[in-house]
């Protein structure tokens, strides 16, 4: 069995860190982790921050909308263990000649930040990462403000239901695949698959050949995927 399905951790390694901690994806860099999924937004001062949610009010001892507060404001915040919130330059440090694939999401779909595709593909720009980025939003109007920028980097949409006239959608929309939370079945359609912690369902998907598997523990899927490939020499 050769499969190209890679393993991503979703939001880092929330299995055993704090979601989107520096400390997770530098665990996650340091034991070999295939993709990182993480999720960015804007200070008010226009600098790009990793965090799922709009508030920091779930995963931090603060609370407030991020846009709310400057860099230096947040700083003051902590997450559930202590650590600061981590801002993007602080995780293309970290992935800086890695050889991991990074996931980013634009997190524009309740509150489209102001230029944050351009500050964003500008600072990606200053990192010498082993893999181009692949960028994913919700948003649709972000896919299409970055690839004005630069047509050149990969866009994916991310989708929570069944997308009809997926193959027509990918090409009107210059996109390079799709982030969905269900396997469609596309001939030649990229598929990353979220968030899929069960190992049999995660079975599945490696044999279905998606193009990723974006889970909570990376080291268990790849364990799976070990053993997918082992069986299958046998």
């Amino acid at each position: 069995m050769k499969t190209n399905t890679l393993i991503f951790g979703h939001r880092g390694y929330p299995h055993k860190f704090v979601e989107n901690s520096l400390d997770g994806f530098i665990y996650a860099i340091d034991h070999g982790v295939e993709g990182l999924e993480f999720d960015v937004h804007l200070t008010r001062d226009n600098i790009p921050i990793i965090m799922h949610d709009e508030k920091i009010n779930r995963t931090t001892d603060g609370k407030g909308k991020i846009n709310d507060y400057t860099l230096e404001e947040l700083r003051q915040f902590h997450l559930k263990d202590g650590q600061k919130i981590p801002t993007l330059k602080d995780l293309l440090i970290v992935a800086n000649q890695q050889p991991v694939h990074l996931n980013l999401e634009f997190k524009t779909n309740k509150i489209h930040y102001p230029h944050i595709e351009q500050i964003v593909l500008d600072m990606v720009r200053q990192y010498d990462l082993e893999y181009p980025v692949i960028y994913s939003s919700f948003n649709l109007d972000s896919l299409k403000i970055a690839y004005q920028i630069d047509p050149a980097q990969q866009y994916c949409s991310l989708a929570d239901h069944p997308i009809l006239h997926a193959k027509e959608l990918i090409q009107k929309e210059h996109l390079a695949g799709l982030h969905l939370n269900h396997y469609q079945s596309l001939d030649n359609v990229k598929e990353r698959i979220w968030t899929v912690d069960d190992p049999r369902k995660q079975a599945k998907l490696l044999a279905e050949h998606v193009a990723g598997i974006i889970t909570d523990n990376f080291e268990e899927a790849e364990r799976v995927k070990n053993s997918a490939i082992a069986l299958s020499r046998a």
